[in-house]
């Protein structure tokens, strides 16, 4: 059987790529917990002005930017839409 190697600039780009998956669903995990801070004091989400939620998931992802890391990692490793 043949085995097929990758490019150079495919290995890249799918590196990229991954890295880009990973902090998107970190960013995506800090807007979560973000969200809640509201939700938990009876505020509505939709009244916080995007901005602020942008500015508070930027501080939250530079606190807990490790655990945000490793479970978007975890969730990238064990989601079938991800396997190739």
């Amino acid at each position: 059987m043949a085995t097929r190697s990758l490019s150079p600039n495919r290995v890249a780009q799918q590196l990229r790529e991954h890295r880009q998956a990973v902090m998107v669903l970190a960013r995506q995990a800090a807007k979560k917990a973000v969200k809640e801070r509201p939700r938990s004091q009876g505020v509505r989400v939709t009244l916080v002005l995007p901005k602020d939620i942008n500015v508070l998931a930027n501080d939250y992802l530079a606190e807990h930017c490790d655990e945000l890391i490793a479970e978007a990692e975890y969730a990238i490793a064990t989601w079938p839409g991800f396997a190739r």
